[in-house]
């Protein structure tokens, strides 16, 4: 069972003090990053339904309003079984929620499991935009104190001669 942030902030380990003090905490032993692990299940469900393009067509098409699992099927080559099988992928993900209206199965877009892996996705995009930003600024500062190289003056084409 995994501890929630109240559980780990009472067994004595605080919280750092930085942009992302609600996601991680420290201890002496380990580093625990509260997005990363207390929501890796419902993630891991999201990426994994995202992970396939013809469900990434489907939550395309969703975009647009509601859709019958006729219409999100249309344009695949597949059966209606197998667009079902899609349909539930996408349900269990909770990216989308499907309504029974008579024997018509109509599905609508549910945000918030994008809105959850746009966040995860962008404290790795900071992550890395940091220390993209730093490893640029060390290459100019190391640029700026070398030398350039010298260039000889007296090269076979300046005398006239060929090789």
């Amino acid at each position: 069972m995994r501890a929630t942030a109240a559980e780990w902030g009472a067994s004595g380990i605080v919280a750092e003090k930085d942009s992302t003090s609600e996601l991680t905490v420290r201890a002496r032993w380990q580093t625990f990053n509260l997005m990363v692990e207390l929501h890796a299940p419902q993630l891991d469900t999201v990426f994994h339904a995202l992970g396939d393009a013809t469900r990434r067509r489907m939550l395309r098409d969703l975009t647009g309003g509601e859709r019958t699992v006729g219409q999100l099927a249309e344009p695949f080559a597949m059966s209606l079984a197998a667009a079902s099988k899609h349909i539930k992928t996408l349900e269990s993900a909770g990216l989308i929620r499907r309504e029974v209206r008579g024997r018509t199965h109509v599905c609508r877009l549910e945000p918030g499991p994008l809105a959850s892996a746009h966040a995860w996705l962008g404290f790795y995009e900071r992550f890395w935009t940091d220390r993209l930003d730093a490893l640029e600024r060390l290459l100019r500062e190391e640029a700026s104190r070398t030398p350039p190289p010298d260039t000889p003056s007296d090269t076979p084409s300046d005398k006239g001669e060929s090789r």
